[in-house]
């Protein structure tokens, strides 16, 4: 497979003037639905990057799974680190199940040969403990510590099943006893081995901009079976200094005080219903598995439910170096709540129709060299011009075929700024595609941004849920949503 990997990728020359769909059938965008990407002067990547702080999550996160969590790392200059991971039941992270206390040393070593623009990291753990929080975690851990996976060493450290209690802390690794369970409960640290801080400036009504700083660390790979062994090549979200986040955060304040007997209960998160329509854009440059820079930007069309996106595929971490360009279509079923992620919604999305255009040497030269039948038909590639891919079912040489069907995961909230957001299914670590209902995400990609349609939130489908003091999704008969393909490719 070719470490371009097919992924979709947004070319700034077409957006321009009227919204909507123009009369050839292709999207024109509105200026404002370009990627707010950082310029050079509001986001600076930090090198060597300084870790010292304590560093916290601005809201509820979702790993494949799924598992919902927040995070909150406190890094001290003499390279000892302490991490709280709180998990929860819900997905709005207000019924606390168990937390995870980690302690350990992290060390700085080079610069990525991997992944542009972050640093390699060694650590060692020195102490894991754990803190139940409800009965059911309780029982689930408690039965995955009891396989014979388990080991004798682990079974020795631990009280009996019986035995266990709620708020009391346990011991699941310690540097001066032989053995861990840490294997049996699939847990890991390989976060720490991948490191990025940045800071930004936000903007800020009738006040000089805000600084930000964020710390990005190593993505988790989403077949379980895979963690121990895997070394991160992209990142999860982001988490943001303590002192230097994003305002407002209601979530901010709760997690950097909380500890491993009190996990944080977030506010009540606005939940809206999947009635897209509009634009979608991302909001920066994001970082995938495999070396993946890219940003997105999708259109929806309700009464046809049918999608349109462009994909930009970049070589540099800042998305200043573009390497080639896609344009796709196709059309989507209606959407159905799921029932493995709570707050998600399943669907499935159809590709028939494809365009690429290479914006460098390397890519132009690529697809020259390639079979004609295998991508575009007869003719020469050149830098910036488009060629539509349909017709020879897609392109090889990037890993293309079309007609393709996948799989996907959704859900809309909305941020503390009054943003529309909408999430799309996080695509397999191993590069494969969702073309199997068993394959879906179970968990989601950086947030696309509205930039462009009727705003979701002034719909009055939304309704109150009791149990959550959150809101949640009313019935609809349609739920026309965006297709999230950071990249469409096959093994």
């Amino acid at each position: 497979m070719l470490p371009y990997a097919c992924v979709l990728v947004l070319l700034g020359a077409h957006v321009i003037q009227a919204a909507g769909e123009a009369g050839d059938g292709r999207l024109h965008w509105e200026p404002r639905c370009q990627p707010a990407l950082p310029d050079r002067a509001a986001s600076t990547a930090i090198l060597p990057p300084r870790l010292s702080g304590i560093w916290i999550s601005t809201g509820c996160e979702v790993r494949p799974g799924p598992e919902f969590l927040t995070r909150a790392y406190t890094f001290y200059p003499s390279r000892l680190f302490r991490a709280h991971q709180f998990y929860y039941e819900d997905p709005f992270c207000r019924e606390p199940a168990h937390s995870l206390l980690v302690k350990g040393k992290v060390r700085l070593r080079r610069a990525s040969w991997v992944t542009r623009g972050a640093t390699e990291a060694d650590y060692h753990l020195h102490k894991v403990g754990i803190v139940f929080h409800s009965r059911r975690a309780l029982l689930d851990v408690t039965g995955r510590l009891n396989q014979p996976r388990a080991g004798r060493d682990c079974v020795r450290r631990l009280p009996p099943a019986r035995a266990w209690h709620l708020g009391a802390l346990y011991g699941l690794r310690s540097a001066r006893a032989p053995g861990d369970c840490l294997e049996a409960l699939g847990l890991t640290m390989h976060e720490l081995s991948l490191v990025r801080v940045q800071r930004r400036r936000q903007p800020q009504p009738r006040a000089a901009p805000r600084l930000v700083e964020e710390l990005y660390l190593g993505d988790i790979h989403t077949d379980p079976a895979q963690r121990r062994h895997y070394r991160p090549t992209g990142y999860q979200h982001p988490l943001q200094s303590a002192l230097h986040h994003v305002q407002p955060c209601p979530a901010c304040g709760l997690i950097a005080r909380s500890d491993v007997h009190h996990p944080p209960v977030l506010p009540p998160l606005l939940a809206l219903p999947l009635r897209l329509g509009g634009r979608w854009v991302s909001s920066g440059c994001e970082a995938h598995p495999a070396v993946l820079f890219l940003t997105r930007l999708f259109a929806f069309h309700a009464r046809s439910r049918s999608w349109e996106g462009y994909y930009h595929h970049y070589s540099d971490p800042a998305c200043r170096q573009p390497t080639f360009t896609m344009y796709a279509a196709g059309r989507y079923t209606r959407g159905t709540p799921s029932t493995r992620v709570r707050g998600g919604t399943e669907l499935v999305f159809e590709v028939t129709r494809a365009h690429v255009t290479p914006m460098d040497q390397v890519t132009t030269a690529m697809l020259n060299f390639s079979e004609p039948s295998s991508c575009g038909g007869p003719g020469v590639w050149s830098v910036g011009s488009e060629r539509d891919v349909t017709a020879t079912n897609g392109c090889l040489p990037l890993g293309i075929r079309l007609p393709h069907v996948e799989y996907e995961l959704f859900k809309m909230e909305q941020d503390p700024l009054g943003r529309s957001l909408l999430f799309i299914g996080q695509r397999p670590t191993d590069g494969s595609s969702p073309d199997t209902p068993e394959k879906r995400p179970t968990s989601y990609q950086a947030p696309l941004v509205l930039c462009g349609g009727e705003s979701p939130r002034h719909s009055p489908l939304l309704q109150k849920h009791s149990s959550t003091g959150g809101l949640r999704v009313a019935p609809l008969p349609l739920l026309p949503l965006v297709l999230g393909l950071a990249c469409l490719h096959w093994p």
